[in-house]
């Protein structure tokens, strides 16, 4: 799932936080970022909110968790 305009930060987190299984960001030049952690989390999170957002790419490792970011992308459409 591509990002664009993620302006609900506390509620993108709190999805992410909410995970089982493994949920990351990757750059077109392939940079993985580990949503789980919180260094990263700020480091993707500035990203976001910068020029790169649009080359962001949400991953799940579990289907029940791209659920959750579907119902978050439902709620804020101009996520994605």
């Amino acid at each position: 799932m591509k990002l664009n305009n993620i302006r609900e930060l506390q509620e993108f987190l709190a999805v992410v936080n909410s995970c089982e299984g493994s949920v990351w960001l990757e750059s077109v030049d392939g940079d993985k970022l580990n949503l789980k952690s919180q260094l990263s989390q700020y480091i993707a999170l500035g990203a976001l909110l910068e020029h790169e957002g649009s080359e962001l790419e949400l991953f799940c490792s579990s289907r029940l968790d791209e659920a959750k970011f579907m119902a978050f992308f439902h709620k804020h459409p101009e996520t994605v």
